[in-house]
Formats: structure tokens, sequence, C-alpha cells
């Protein structure tokens, strides 16, 4: 016997997820409907699998953290940027994807306007971070939305993973900051942060001519 149950029932405790596989694109595009924009869930779908999560304090700070501190070097740097934050990247049929942040720098100029995400019309973003993440689902659809570089901090480690014909592959250097250590930075960074304020941290940062 099936139960049938509204989606927005579905109580998920903070750090757990559910996987609810067989789904067609319609019911993706529904259920998000049914979740609705004021939410603290994360929903990833690929091929037929769908992943609902509910994060922890403790995997939102972080990557709130590395987003001011990748803004800030990029502002030091004088570099353009626009930050789409959870916007839900969609290749229609295939996958969907709310990113915890995600970024456009090399292609920045090309957003200007840009209100409405579509990916037939728009480049994906340059750059996805994520906390937290052990799901292979999360890296399988940013393949196919295209993403050329993806973030993934965990454990107080960062992990850069770039995209080629073949899938992603770790790397230890990030294109965008090719003359910065960026796996040991950033988990320096945002345990500074924690321990003396994201603030502080900032304009210590601002501080650092070695980043130009």
């Amino acid at each position: 016997m099936s139960v049938t149950v509204p989606i927005k029932t579905i109580e998920l405790t903070p750090g757990s997820h559910i996987t609810i596989p067989n789904l067609s694109w319609q019911d993706f595009e529904q259920i998000l409907i049914d979740l609705g924009e004021k939410r603290r869930s994360r929903v990833t779908y690929f091929q037929g699998t769908l992943e609902i999560m509910s994060p922890l304090a403790l995997h939102e700070r972080p990557h709130r953290i590395i987003a001011y501190i990748l803004t800030t070097i990029l502002d030091i740097q004088g570099r353009n940027w626009e930050d789409f934050g959870s916007t839900t990247l969609k290749r229609p049929q295939i996958a969907g994807i709310e990113p915890d942040t995600c970024f456009y720098i090399q292609n920045a100029d090309r957003m200007k306007g840009c209100t409405n995400l579509d990916l037939k019309q728009y480049p994906p973003p340059d750059l996805a971070i994520e906390a937290d993440v052990t799901s292979k689902t999360t890296l399988n659809a940013y393949e196919v939305m295209g993403v050329p570089e993806v973030w993934i901090y965990r454990n107080q480690q960062l992990k850069i993973y770039l995209l080629s014909d073949k899938g992603y592959t770790e790397t230890s250097i990030s294109p965008t900051f090719p003359n910065l250590p960026i796996i040991e930075l950033i988990p320096q960074l945002v345990q500074k942060a924690i321990d003396e304020g994201t603030s502080k941290m900032l304009r210590d940062l601002r501080t650092e001519n070695w980043i130009l």
C-alpha cells in the first residue's frame, strides 16, 4: 500500500536529508512550487532522483563567510562579480540544483540586467560554493549545468573541482585565483572569522597587499 502526503508536511531535522527516486521533471517543478521560496531546505534533482536537505547552522555560516571572502578579494583585485546566491539552476528534464551560493566572475558583465536566470539565455555560474556536501548527485547536477568550478567546504577543508570533458577533477589550484593558495587560505580565514568576527577578518584581509 502506498501513502501520499503533501511535500510541505515532511519535516526534516537540521542536518538530515531524504532521497526520493523515480520522479519526473514535472514532479520536481511542482515540488519547488509546493515548498515555496521562503524555506531553509536545499533541493537537488538529477535524472529522476530528488534530494532534499535541511542544513545545520554550522553548514550555513561557512558558505556565507566564504562568499564574503571571495567578494572582498575580487574587490581588492578590482574585478567585477555578480552574486546569484542559491538561485535554482535548471537543465529541464535532466537536473536542477540550488547551490549554497554561486557567482559570475569571468562572465559578470554578461549578467547585467539579469533578473530571471535562464541557462538557455545566460551562461552557467563561473563558480558554485557548497558547504558539507556528501552526495555525488550534487556534482552530477553541476556537471549537467556546465559549471566550470565548484568549491566544496567540509570538515574545515576546501576542495576545488574543475570541469573537463571527462567530468570533475579535484585540483589544488583555482583558475579563478591562480596566484593565491586558496585551499589553505579559505579554511584559515573561515576559522579566523569564527574566532575573531567576520567583519574584523575582512578588514584585516583588505590590508593584505599580497592579495593584489
